[in-house]
C-alpha cells in the first residue's frame, strides 16, 4: 500500500511553516499517543502515531524536507537509494544524488546508488501480497502456491530495449557515466545524466514491445511455507522476488502478509481458543458429559450438576502454539444454557408443573435470583 503524503499526515499545506508543523505533529501525538489508546482501537491508534512521528521528522529537518518536496517519498528513503520503479519507469536518485555529492572531486564518491560499469545500479522495490489463510491453517501450517507478477527479458528484442535491428547509443551528455558533473564555486556537484537517468545509453528507437524497458510484465507461481502457529498480521519474506532492479542492480523482496479468515466457531486470542457451547436447560441442570470440538477433533467433558450460564471449562493444551512459544495455549468453552423453544402443551404443562415445584423449595432452588430480588428491594426503601 503507498504511504500518504507527509503534509496530509500532518494536516498542514505544503508551505506550512516549522512552529505550523511542530504543532500539528504535537496535537497528533498528544492524541494517538499508545499510553493514551487503550483497548479495541489501540492498534489503529498507534499506527497514526508512528505515521505522524515519521511525517515529522522528514519535515523538520530542512535538508530531508527538501528531498521530499522535490522526489516525494523515494528522495527521503535511505533503503531505496532513489526511485525505484519497473523496467521503464524513469529512476532519479534520492536527496543526495538529485543535489550531487559536493565533496565528489575530494572523495571520488559517487551519490545515489551503487554503480556497475559506469551506470547508476538501483535496488528493485520491495512487493507486499495478501494472503488468507483459515485458522486450522495458520495453527497447523501449510505449503501453498501463489501467482505473482515478475519480469523475464523480452523476446522481440532479447533484452536491449532496442527496437530489432537497431541498437543503444552511448548517451552523448554523460559519454556513458550516466552522471554529469557542475562546478558551483569551488565545489563540483555530481548528479544523475537528466538524458540518459543514470543508464549511461540511450535508445533513439525503443522496441514495440517492451516500449525500451527490455523487460516484459507476466505472472509466475511461487511456492509458500506457512509455519505451524503464524498469526494474523504477519509477514513471511521471500528475498529476491519483489520488483528487478534498475541496470542490472538486484531484485527487491517480496513481502507475503498473512490474513486469517474469521472461523464459524473459535476465536483466537495470542496462543489460546475461546468457543460458546450450547447447552440444553435440563443437561445443565442435571449435569452430564457433553462434547465440545477442538481443532484437533471432538473431546468430551463432565458437565457438574447446576452448571450456570456461562461457566468456562479450560482443555489445557487444546489451543495454538504460537511461532515464538514453547507450549501450546488453552481452550476455554463457555457454557452457553439454551432455553427450549417450540414447546407443545405437554412440555409446557410439565414446565409449569415443574416451576410450581421449584418455587416450593424456596431460594435454595435460585439463590442468585433470591439475592438479585433481596438487593432490588433494598435500593427502592
Amino acid at each position: 500500500m503507498a504511504k500518504r503524503d507527509f503534509y496530509e499526515i500532518l494536516g498542514v499545506p505544503k508551505n506550512a511553516s516549522e512552529d505550523d508543523i511542530k504543532k500539528a505533529y504535537r496535537k497528533l501525538a498528544m492524541k494517538h499517543h499508545p499510553d493514551r489508546n487503550q483497548g479495541d482501537g489501540a492498534k489503529a491508534s498507534e499506527e497514526k502515531f508512528k505515521e505522524a512521528k515519521e511525517a515529522y521528522e522528514i519535515l523538520s529537518e530542512p535538508a530531508k524536507r527538501q528531498a521530499y518536496d522535490q522526489f516525494g517519498h523515494q528522495g527521503v528513503d535511505p533503503n531505496m537509494g532513489g526511485f525505484r520503479g519497473g523496467p521503464g519507469q524513469e529512476g532519479f536518485g534520492g536527496f543526495a544524488e538529485a543535489f550531487g555529492d559536493i565533496f565528489g572531486d575530494i572523495f571520488g564518491g559517487a551519490a545515489g546508488g551503487a554503480r556497475r560499469g559506469g551506470q547508476q545500479v538501483y535496488r528493485g522495490a520491495d512487493l507486499s501480497y495478501g494472503l488468507e489463510i483459515t485458522l486450522e491453517e495458520a495453527a497447523l501450517g501449510k505449503d501453498t502456491q501463489i501467482r505473482i507478477p515478475s519480469w523475464d527479458n523480452c523476446e522481440t528484442c532479447s533484452g536491449s530495449g532496442a527496437k530489432p535491428g537497431t541498437s543503444a547509443k552511448t548517451c552523448p551528455q554523460c559519454n556513458g557515466s550516466g552522471t554529469v558533473h557542475l562546478r558551483q564555486g569551488f565545489f563540483s556537484i555530481q548528479q544523475t545524466c537528466p538524458q540518459c537517468r543514470g543508464a549511461g545509453k540511450i535508445i533513439p528507437e525503443p522496441c514495440a514491445t517492451c516500449h525500451g524497458a527490455g523487460k516484459v510484465k507476466k505472472q509466475k507461481t511461487l511456492e509458500v511455507k506457512i509455519p505451524a502457529g503464524i498469526s494474523e498480521g504477519m509477514r513471511i519474506r521471500s528475498a529476491g522476488n519483489g520488483e528487478p532492479g534498475s541496470n542490472g542492480g538486484p531484485s527487491g523482496d517480496l513481502y507475503i502478509e498473512i490474513r486469517v479468515k474469521q472461523h464459524d466457531i473459535f476465536e483466537r486470542d495470542g496462543d489460546d481458543l475461546h468457543c460458546t457451547v450450547p447447552v440444553g436447560m435440563t443437561t445443565a441442570a442435571l449435569g452430564g458429559a457433553i462434547e465440545v470440538p477442538t481443532l484437533e477433533g471432538k473431546v468430551e467433558i463432565e458437565l457438574p450438576e447446576s452448571t450456570q450460564h456461562g461457566k468456562t471449562f479450560r482443555l489445557k493444551g487444546k489451543g495454538i502454539k504460537g511461532l515464538r512459544s514453547s507450549y501450546p495455549g488453552d481452550l476455554y468453552c463457555h457454557v452457553s444454557i439454551e432455553t427450549p423453544v417450540k414447546l407443545t402443551d405437554g412440555q409446557k404443562k410439565l414446565l409449569r408443573e415443574l416451576d410450581e415445584s421449584l418455587k416450593k423449595g424456596g431460594a435454595r432452588h435460585s439463590p442468585d435470583e433470591k439475592s438479585w430480588t433481596d438487593r432490588v428491594k433494598d435500593l427502592f426503601k
